[in-house]
């Protein structure tokens, strides 16, 4: 069974792969499980050390063309995306 780290405020998360039994060939956010997880990272300056980090780790920074305000004015937040399409939202409050 496989696992792939996430960053979040200088911590480390374990995502593991399910049982093939239950699991899709590939990932489809629009099916029923998981969409994304959101976790409080800190500051702003904690979301952006961490945004600026995401990349060495296999992360890609969504919507970065309104990073980090794409969830609205008032929601600053990096939202990531690892190679399998799993979302991280890292949010600052």
């Amino acid at each position: 069974m496989g696992a792939r780290a996430v960053l979040a405020a200088g911590r480390r998360l374990r995502r593991r792969r399910a049982e093939p039994a239950l699991t899709a060939a590939t990932h489809d956010r629009r099916r029923p499980g998981l969409n994304h997880l959101a976790l409080h990272a800190g500051s702003r300056a904690q979301v952006d050390t961490l945004a600026a980090a995401a990349p060495r780790h296999g992360w890609t920074l969504l919507f970065a063309d309104r990073h980090p305000y794409a969830g609205g004015p008032d929601h600053y937040a990096a939202y990531l995306e690892d190679a399998d399409g799993f979302e991280a939202e890292l949010v600052a409050g």
